[in-house]
Order: structure tokens, then C-alpha cells, then sequence
């Protein structure tokens, strides 16, 4: 079905920027369309990792967590082993609070709203050809977000998503099953068939059409953790190509 390896990137455009600097780690803002970390593939991926290595001469940066290539937002990267140790911890405690926004098709005629939906592998069958696709199935692992509305406009809402668990996909999934699909979704659109034909021919202008993006509409707006007795809180404004879409609405 192909990888990242398939069409050669376009060079970026954007580049990943410090917005928040601590003796023992950074946040970063990661534009779209760079990986995390470096992968090893056919052609180069933009790494933040390798750009930030690069940049500020420290071997040691790793990410404690990671965001999608096609999600732009706040990311984490520890500076030394013994910070990377104390995320790990966080992490797997669940005190680390990541916040999202997705511009979605469809006004929902809520607020506020939680699902708890356990999510697992759809299966390969019906209308589904793509194996990685996730959705609610009875024996999925259990998967709860919480979700606000921020805004309504021309058919779509801009909508918060506070993740409390960290399954593959999920607030896309989530937003799919209750059927508010994100916009420039490749998986969780309203198109089915978009990802294999992005696998074939690369983001092309007819594909972007058909999604309204060339990407995912998904930012991680805001990250909160305990550091040293203290409550970090980093927030990053909506990526300007996600706030140029949704200032265009009618």
C-alpha cells in the first residue's frame, strides 16, 4: 500500500520554532507535514528532532510524546536522559493535559459533549480498504474524549478536543463516529477512498480539492504538566494555513 517513502515531499515552507525554553526541555511548535522524529525511508522527511539538533547543537532532545506528521501544535521535546525519564513518568500517569482543535464538517447542535467509545482496528471488509483505519468496536480498548464546541460557521464548528486517553487516532475516530468528520482528513473524512489515492499519486491538487485541505484539520492548542512544583502551561495559536481556512469560511 506504500509508506512515507512513496512521493518525495515538497520542501517545507514553515519550520519548526521554540516557543517555550526550560533547562530541562523545550516546546516546540511543529508545523505540518514534519515528522516527530527522523524515520528511515527512500527519500528525506522533515524531521523537528534533526532540525532542532541541527539548530541548537544538543545530541540529546528526544520527544516523550508525538504528534501525527499532518498535526501541526505543541510538542514536547526533554533535553537529557533524566528529563526524558520524568515525562516518561508523567505520561504514563496521565498528568500530562493535551488540548486540541480540529475544524470538522457539521454543526453539531451541542456543546459540550464526552465520548466513550472503546476504539480498535475496523478490519478490512465493506466499504473499509485501508488496515490502520481505527473505529468503535466492541472489543476495542477503551478511549474517552471530551469535546466543546468553539465556534459554528457555514457547515463547519471549530471544536476543543480533550483527549483523556491516548489510543491511535482517536480524536479522529472519535469525531467520525459521531459523525462530524475532519476536514482534510485522509482516513476520517467524508471520502472513503482519499488515502489510497493519496498512497498512489501524492497530495495533487484534485486530492486537496476533494478534501478542502491538503491536511488534516487538527492542532494540539495547548499542553499542561507538573514540573518541579510548579504547572507548566504552553499554548499554541492555530496554525495559520487551519486559520486561513476557517477565516475563508462564508
Amino acid at each position: 500500500m506504500g509508506d512515507l517513502s512513496v512521493t518525495p515531499p515538497r520542501p517545507p515552507t514553515e519550520f519548526p520554532r521554540v516557543v517555550m525554553e526550560h533547562a530541562d526541555f523545550y516546546v516546540v511548535h511543529k508545523p505540518a507535514l514534519w515528522l516527530t522524529h527522523p524515520v528511515h525511508a527512500r527519500v528525506e522527511v522533515p524531521d523537528i528532532i534533526t532540525y532542532l539538533q541541527r539548530e541548537t547543537g544538543e545530541p540529546g532532545l528526544s520527544p516523550p510524546h508525538r504528534l501525527d506528521r499532518e498535526t501541526s501544535g505543541a510538542q514536547v521535546l526533554s533535553r537529557d536522559t533524566d528529563a526524558a525519564r520524568k515525562f516518561y513518568t508523567l505520561f504514563k500517569q496521565h498528568l500530562v493535559g493535551k488540548t486540541y482543535l480540529a475544524i470538522v464538517h457539521g454543526t453539531p447542535d451541542w456543546e459540550r459533549r464526552t465520548v466513550d467509545a472503546a476504539l480498535g482496528e475496523l478490519g478490512l471488509g465493506g466499504a473499509n480498504r485501508v488496515i490502520i483505519r481505527q473505529a468503535v468496536i466492541p472489543d476495542g480498548r477503551p478511549a474517552v474524549t471530551d469535546f466543546r464546541v468553539v465556534e459554528r460557521r457555514a457547515g463547519h464548528a471549530l471544536i476543543e478536543a480533550y483527549p483523556r486517553s491516548g489510543r491511535l487516532h482517536q480524536i479522529r475516530a472519535h469525531l467520525w463516529h459521531i459523525g462530524l468528520p475532519m476536514v482534510g482528513d485522509k482516513l476520517y473524512g467524508r471520502d472513503p477512498d482519499v488515502f489510497l489515492d493519496f498512497m498512489q499519486t501524492g497530495q495533487t491538487p484534485e486530492l486537496t480539492a476533494r478534501l478542502g485541505l491538503a491536511r488534516q484539520a487538527l492542532h494540539a492548542a495547548r499542553l499542561a504538566f507538573p514540573w518541579d512544583g510548579a504547572q507548566v502551561v504552553a499554548e499554541v495559536p492555530l496554525a495559520p494555513d487551519l486559520q486561513a481556512y476557517w477565516d475563508g469560511l462564508a
